[in-house]
């Protein structure tokens, strides 16, 4: 299996730190970056949509978030799917339980699954073997 690219977007830091080091003892993705919110994310991609190797394979994204919340990050990678030449698969990660949240989130054909956090090992080892 070769080994994806994670990219947690989330405001919460401590959150970040948790995820990022339960992805590093589970050793099965190949590199993990942080972004506080969609916006940092977003301006990471325009500058990486040449280089394809470098955008990442997984995002797990928050949905509540300043500047730029999950909804609008969704929105510009929609608006972006013309000239991304790879496909980015999301999974939202949220505290909120709100049927509204789970329900939009399948309006999107890149997100493939809505986690409640905390998430876990399982979750994360699921995620890195969904083909």
């Amino acid at each position: 299996m070769k080994k994806k690219t994670i990219w947690i977007i989330d405001d919460d830091p401590i959150y970040q730190i948790i995820v990022n080091k339960l992805a590093e003892k589970l050793e099965i993705f190949s590199e993990i970056s942080s972004f506080k919110n969609g916006k940092e994310a977003i301006d990471q991609i325009h500058s990486l949509i040449e280089i394809i190797e470098n955008l990442p394979d997984v995002i797990l994204l928050d949905i509540n978030m300043p500047i730029m919340d999950g909804w609008e990050f969704m929105d510009e990678i929609d608006n972006l799917s013309l000239i991304l030449k790879k496909n980015i698969v999301v999974y939202i990660v949220s505290s909120s339980i709100a049927i509204e949240d789970k329900n939009k989130s399948k309006s999107y054909s890149n997100i493939l699954g809505y986690i409640s956090k905390p998430i876990t090992i399982n979750d994360l080892e699921l995620i890195a073997h969904n083909d």
